[in-house]
């Protein structure tokens, strides 16, 4: 390691170190601070955010990152000193474009919108919470003119989250899922009969559920000597360092699958963070709006991960092939004289419902395409945050053919506009495409991983991801990266393969 890529280093782990500490005060609000915790946490978090932010931005840090640059140019592109450099400089010049006082405005305004959400879901109390979504969108649009000119205004803030994405992008691919997902499930719904989930919709002890879905996660390979699982109002990950990360979830007790897969998903983002290199740790991940702990290629990848667990292996019957002979064991009242086959079927079954996170996988990117409309309808100036209801139930109706009974499991169900994630939707679908061109990949390198899943072994499993995905962070690009491994550019061919061939069998289509 050279002096200047040192000094770089140097300098990189401080603002690392602050994102940290945010990021710790962040699952504390979320998890067990007292409520009336929640304007001194705003304005601790918006300091810190601050902090790390006119770090980052500093003509000490600029002149840093120019000297390492020089200094590992003629290094393997591939290296990490190259990569850490590469992707500094990405997020060096994308901050440099932010003010550091809209940067504490934006997470001051995020920790009280959070927390009015908190007290204006169970509630369905919507005008309780407008005010906050205002306040959010006004940043954002703030946020938006500093990033003159674009293509979409909505751009920006895709860029956030997913490096170089487009709207005109996210329309291309949402319509190529919608031309085969929409008669997919109109299909599957003229022979709704054919899969019975009824005993999974009974009372299932909650703390035994919680207990099933740890054993889970730690046979998968989620590391709980550098991990825990907490309750939270809304599933979660976060990534601290390497070496902590935390997850969250909740519990439905009168429904098994909720918890189990909210586990699994949420595992399936920390054994990313857990699983990066060494020598990319203490590297920051500063993009613009965001302040994060993690430094990870993107949200796109990392929903890859999460689902992947949660899906392609947690709804598989190789999975439940190993674990139901211990599910039955845990609940024998509400399972013990229902066969394997019919509860693959009834975990899989496909139900137009309004929860996102509970969603099947056959509906579940219709809820992320009525989101990605609103937001970009918000964005564009032709909604306004008054209507959010309303239109709300006007999408999911178009969508799913249902309309929300309040606004609790309508436009409130969902954490993310609170925290001023608009933008980050579309990762989830593109998530699931990456997820199955990966697995196409990862089953021609490991042709027996099903027969190792059915016998309850994840280690080449974790392996593969790990010396694929995991260990590399964010120092390729994604795009780059889903290439790197696949050879391929990004498809959802796959994706819509493994869909219908897995949902025309279960249901009998022709």
């Amino acid at each position: 390691m050279g002096p200047h890529f040192g000094k770089l280093r140097e300098l990189a782990g401080r603002v690392f170190d602050l994102a940290s500490a945010a990021g710790l005060l962040g699952w504390d609000m979320q998890t067990y601070m007292p409520p009336g915790g929640a304007d001194g946490r705003a304005h601790a978090l918006a300091t810190l955010a601050s902090l790390a932010h006119e770090l980052f931005v500093r003509d000490d840090f600029g002149e840093a990152l120019e000297a390492a640059e020089e200094e590992v140019k003629d290094l393997d592109p591939d290296s990490d000193e190259a990569g850490i450099v590469a992707r500094l400089r990405q997020d060096f010049d994308k901050s440099r474009r932010v003010p550091s006082e809209w940067v504490a405005e934006s997470v001051r305004t995020a920790g009280l919108a959070f927390n009015a959400w908190v007290k204006a879901r169970p509630a369905s109390d919507f005008p309780a919470f407008q005010p906050h979504i205002e306040k959010v969108l006004e940043l954002k649009r703030a946020y938006i003119s500093f990033f003159e000119p674009y293509d979409s205004p909505y751009d920006p803030l895709l860029d956030d989250f997913e490096p170089g994405l487009k709207l005109a992008t996210v329309r291309g691919i949402f319509s190529e899922l919608r031309e085969v997902q929409v008669p997919l499930v109109q299909a599957i719904s003229e022979r709704s009969e054919a899969v019975d989930d009824s005993f999974l919709r009974v009372p299932y002890d909650e703390s035994a559920q919680w207990d099933f879905g740890l054993e889970v996660i730690r046979d998968i390979g989620y590391d709980f000597e550098r991990g825990r699982q907490d309750k939270a109002p809304h599933p979660f990950s976060t990534a601290l360092n390497r070496g902590d990360v935390r997850i969250t979830n909740r519990v439905n007790p009168n429904r098994f699958g909720p918890a189990l897969f909210g586990s699994m998903h949420e595992a399936g983002h920390a054994i990313y963070s857990q699983g990066i290199a060494p020598a990319l740790d203490r590297i920051p991940s500063l993009s613009g709006s965001t302040l994060e702990g993690s430094h990870d290629a993107s949200l796109a990848m990392h929903e890859s991960q999460s689902r992947m667990l949660e899906n392609l292996v947690g709804r598989s019957r190789a999975f439940w092939s190993a674990y139901y002979p211990r599910l039955q064991s845990v609940f024998p009242e509400q399972l013990g004289d229902i066969k394997l086959d019919a509860f693959y079927r009834a975990i899989n079954k496909v139900e137009r419902s309004l929860i996102r996170v509970e969603a099947d996988e056959a509906t579940y990117n219709l809820h992320i395409m009525l989101r990605f409309e609103i937001e970009t309808e918000l964005i564009g100036g032709n909604l306004s945050v008054a209507d959010l209801p309303q239109a709300w139930n006007s999408k999911t109706e178009e969508y799913l053919g249902l309309t929300p009974p309040d606004d609790r499991r309508g436009v409130l169900q969902d954490v993310h506009w609170s925290v001023g994630y608009i933008g980050y939707f579309p990762t989830y679908a593109l998530g699931n495409i990456i997820a199955a061109q990966l697995w196409q990949k990862l089953s021609t390198d490991l042709p027996d991983i099903e027969a190792q899943i059915s016998r309850g072994n994840f280690t080449e499993l974790i392996g593969w991801l790990h010396k694929n995905v995991h260990r590399h962070g964010g120092k390729y690009k994604p795009m780059d990266l889903l290439k790197r491994i696949t050879g391929q550019e990004l498809s959802a061919a796959p994706y819509l393969e493994y869909l219908t061939d897995k949902y025309s069998e279960i249901y009998g289509l022709s």
